[in-house]
């Protein structure tokens, strides 16, 4: 067997990443830019009881599920996760993510500090990354320019976005969203470091390296 065959029998899990942020971040474009221009990275697709928007296709932005199916998920042990959030359901399917990591590719979630509390908890090695506005006023500012005039939902944003940053210091990574740019160069920088290190990938470098040595006797 060559080396690269033997490689490729022993290959690299993949790394579970967990990104949160205050709603207005800008988290969501970050992650779907870092999908698009990563072969290598999936973002869990989250079941939710929200209802389903006009621009929203099933099984792309959620598996769009009703209350009862998502209990009855949760008494089955379906979900890695699971959180209400602004009056409606999420959680994260357990199977698909373990899936995907076992097949070595990268899984993002892009769920809440409840969700990423739970997950840490079920899964070592995951790599948990914290995008920050560059100020409370210019969360705000993208608050009030997505939702329009309606202060109710602002407000009611505004104070989860006080109760999100206060777990910032929970996360691995701090990545602050004031320009797009280099926001998205920290994040790719942060996904390639994980991707690289020995406790996450013992049993690919340590079969690589004792194949090595053997080879030198």
């Amino acid at each position: 067997m060559t080396t690269q065959e033997h490689n490729r029998n022993i290959s690299k899990s993949g790394t579970l990443f967990i990104i949160s942020a205050p709603s207005g971040a800008g988290k969501t474009i970050l992650v779907k830019t870092l999908a698009q221009t990563s072969p290598s990275i999936q973002v869990s697709v989250s079941h939710t009881t929200r209802p389903r928007r006009p621009d929203e296709q099933d099984g792309v932005a959620y598996h769009f599920i009703d209350e009862p199916t998502y209990h009855e998920m949760i008494r089955n042990n379906l979900f890695l996760e699971h959180a209400k959030v602004f009056d409606h359901y999420y959680g994260t399917s357990r199977e698909w993510v373990k899936q995907h990591l076992v097949n070595g590719t990268n899984v993002i979630l892009e769920i809440d500090w409840q969700g990423a509390q739970q997950v840490r908890s079920l899964m070592t090695g995951t790599v948990s990354v914290f995008i920050l506005p560059p100020s409370y006023q210019s969360l705000k500012d993208r608050l009030q320019k997505r939702d329009g005039d309606n202060s109710v939902a602002i407000q009611r944003r505004m104070q989860e976005a006080r109760r999100e940053l206060a777990h910032y210091c929970e996360f691995d990574y701090i990545v602050i969203n004031d320009e797009f740019d280099k926001a998205m160069e920290d994040l790719t920088a942060i996904i390639r470091t994980a991707n690289l290190g020995r406790c996450r990938q013992s049993r690919y470098f340590d079969s690589l390296v004792n194949r090595m040595m053997a080879e030198d006797t």
